[in-house]
């Protein structure tokens, strides 16, 4: 406890949590704490014993954690965090303690997001200086209600936040929604509660106390999404260009789209990313769809417009622009292997810049019905290893982590350019494989860049930062596979 505290201090943190219910001994925390305050006198600490009747780790009694808080108090502690199931039991102890430090009376909820309004009115039947509601979010508009308590109680000190992956965005957003604070990790540990991201994190990535209230925010829908390196890349483009912006990662789950724009209104959102499992499916919840999208099938940005939502796929692009910089596109081939809404936008994008195009895949009925749709040649695997092709595009995930030892071409590459849309890892086993070949190659963060590039540019009508954007993206993914190494 001592080691993560100074480490955050040391780092330029100076309010801390001790949880003194998480270790075997509380009081002995309590005397470490006093010593670590010591060292450390600008610091604020709140001291939070929880019971185990309340999801905590104490086993004591109601008079044993308030002695614990009482004495925590005396080594320095400026606040304490009471829980509500506490705090009705003995309102007067707790009216006691707030007369020597800021007393938090917090509620929680581990399953759902029940109606918010008669918990605030229960809390505050218990005087204190904040109030904290913290809910479980199971689908995307929990988190709307919960960042909506603290902007609709602007009078009530509250704290609020939604706990599990889904609620993480309130973890960003609550204090620009007028929550007193917000909660996260030290560096390098496990955070204690679900869906919490740590400390460097919150000030570097989300620069969570440089947005304002009137910042745009921006997110990427997926599942799973907590992978994505789009938060690293977008938010580093939005500092580079000193922008009130934030972009956030959304959990969404295939069955939750409806319930998604509800909270996507009511936030609101200017704009989001979208990727598996959404980019067709979305289609039926926009407004408008751009030409190119509406032909792919396939949405992977969302503008909201003068209140209305407008898809686009800025993958096609994505495909064709590096591919232009190697060869002349008219007239070549192309072999695509895959037969998703990846392949279908490379195949679109291809074809309208006048190649030839074959598209194989695993399920060969899926290719043939792709081939037809967008104009394209269905052939087999077999006949696709053994013909030649100028361009080899992999638009399936086959190669990325954690299957990073697999390979669609293990042997003789039939083209001269790969072009893999895999980017974790930086080089795959088919990159690797093309390389050795003495083939020309573009990894997948190289589509990655593009297609982020120009959902910058459509987000906000101004030139994205490029080069700061590879920057961000390839710091991320180096430190992705240092994690996965480990």
């Amino acid at each position: 406890m001592l080691e993560q505290a100074t480490r955050e201090v040391e780092a330029g943190e100076n309010f801390l949590e001790f949880r003194f219910d998480y270790l075997p001994e509380p009081m002995k925390g309590v005397d470490a704490m006093g010593q670590f305050l010591k060292t450390y006198p600008s610091c604020a600490v709140l001291a939070t014993c929880r019971r185990h009747q309340n999801h905590g780790k104490f086993n004591g009694s109601i008079d044993e954690q308030l002695r614990v808080l009482s004495a925590a108090i005396e080594q320095g502690a400026r606040a304490i965090d009471v829980e509500i199931e506490t705090a009705e039991v003995v309102p007067e102890r707790c009216a006691e303690l707030r007369t020597r430090a800021h007393l938090i009376v917090s509620w929680h909820h581990f399953e759902t997001t029940p109606p918010l309004d008669p918990v605030i009115r229960r809390m505050r039947k218990v005087p204190a200086d904040v109030y904290k509601v913290v809910s479980t979010a199971r689908k995307p508009s929990d988190t709307g209600r919960i960042l909506a308590a603290a902007r609709l109680s602007p009078k009530i000190p509250l704290v609020t936040l939604a706990m599990g992956e889904t609620g993480f965005p309130s973890r960003v957003l609550s204090t620009a929604f007028g929550s007193v604070f917000s909660y996260a990790a030290p560096a390098h540990v496990q955070g204690t509660a679900p869906g919490q991201v740590n400390a460097r994190q919150m000030r570097t990535l989300y620069r969570i106390d440089k947005f304002t209230k009137a910042a745009k925010i921006f997110g990427v829908i997926a599942d799973p999404v907590r992978h994505s390196i789009s938060p690293h890349v977008h938010n580093r483009a939005f500092q580079s260009r000193r922008m009130d912006a934030v972009y956030v990662p959304l959990l969404v789950n295939q069955n939750q789209l409806r319930d998604f724009f509800q909270f996507a209104e009511e936030l609101p959102l200017s704009g989001f990313s979208v990727t598996i499992p959404h980019k067709r499916r979305i289609l039926r919840y926009l407004d408008h769809v751009d030409p190119l999208a509406k032909r792919i099938g396939a949405v992977n940005t969302v503008v909201r417009k003068a209140g209305r939502w407008r898809g686009y796929n800025t993958d096609a692009d994505a495909v064709s622009g590096p591919l232009a910089k190697l060869i002349k596109l008219p007239k070549s081939t192309a072999l695509i292997l895959g037969n998703g809404g990846a392949a279908r936008g490379a195949a679109c994008a291809l074809l309208d810049a006048g190649m030839k195009v074959s598209i194989t895949g695993r399920n060969a009925d899926r290719v043939r019905a792709l081939a037809r749709a967008v104009g394209a040649e269905a052939i087999s695997h077999e006949l696709a290893v053994a013909g030649h092709f100028d361009v080899l595009i992999n638009a399936t995930p086959v190669g990325m982590w954690p299957h990073q030892d697999e390979c669609s071409f293990p042997g003789k590459i039939p083209a001269e350019v790969v072009f893999d849309m895999v980017y974790n890892p930086l080089e795959t086993l088919l990159i690797r494989n093309a390389k050795e070949q003495g083939k020309k190659v573009i990894p997948g963060v190289k589509m990655f860049i593009e297609q982020a590039v120009k959902q910058f540019e459509l987000w906000t009508g101004e030139t994205a930062p490029r080069s700061a954007m590879e920057t961000a993206a390839l710091d991320a993914l180096h430190v992705r596979h240092s994690e996965q190494k480990l």
